[in-house]
C-alpha cells in the first residue's frame, strides 16, 4: 500500500496559480509512488475560503486528515502561515515533515493538470 502524504502549499495571493501549483505538487507526489491528499484542492471546491467560518471548517477538516497521514510535504519555496500551522501540528503528532522545492516539483514533465474527463 502506498504512503498517504499530506500536501501543503500556499493558497492565498494568486489563487489560480497556487491551485495549479498544488495540482503539480500532487502529480509530483503520484510520480513518487505515494498517495497525495491536498485539502486546499478539495475543500476550496465546496467551501468559501473568504468566509471565516467556512475557512476555519476547511482548516479543521484538513487537520483531521493530517492526523491520518504518514508524512507532511511542504511544497514550494514559501511557507505560508497556514502551512506553518500544519507543520507545527505534524511535528506535535510525530509525523515526518519534508520540504519539496518549487524547482523539484516543476522539473517533472507533467501532462496537463486540469483533471480527467469522465465519460
Amino acid at each position: 500500500m502506498r504512503k498517504l502524504i499530506y500536501i501543503a502549499s500556499p493558497l492565498s495571493g494568486d489563487v489560480e496559480r497556487n491551485l495549479d501549483f498544488a495540482r503539480q505538487a500532487c502529480r509530483y507526489a503520484i510520480s513518487q509512488d505515494v498517495t497525495p491528499f491536498a485539502p486546499h484542492l478539495l475543500y476550496t471546491q465546496m467551501l468559501d475560503d473568504g468566509d471565516p467560518a467556512e475557512r476555519q471548517l476547511g482548516i479543521d477538516m484538513g487537520n483531521q486528515m493530517l492526523e491520518m497521514c504518514e508524512e507532511l510535504w511542504l511544497c514550494g519555496d514559501r511557507v505560508s502561515a497556514g502551512m506553518e500551522g500544519e507543520r507545527k501540528l505534524a511535528e506535535s503528532l510525530g509525523i515526518p515533515v519534508r520540504q519539496i522545492s518549487t524547482e523539484e516539483i516543476q522539473s517533472m514533465d507533467f501532462s496537463p493538470t486540469q483533471g480527467m474527463v469522465m465519460g
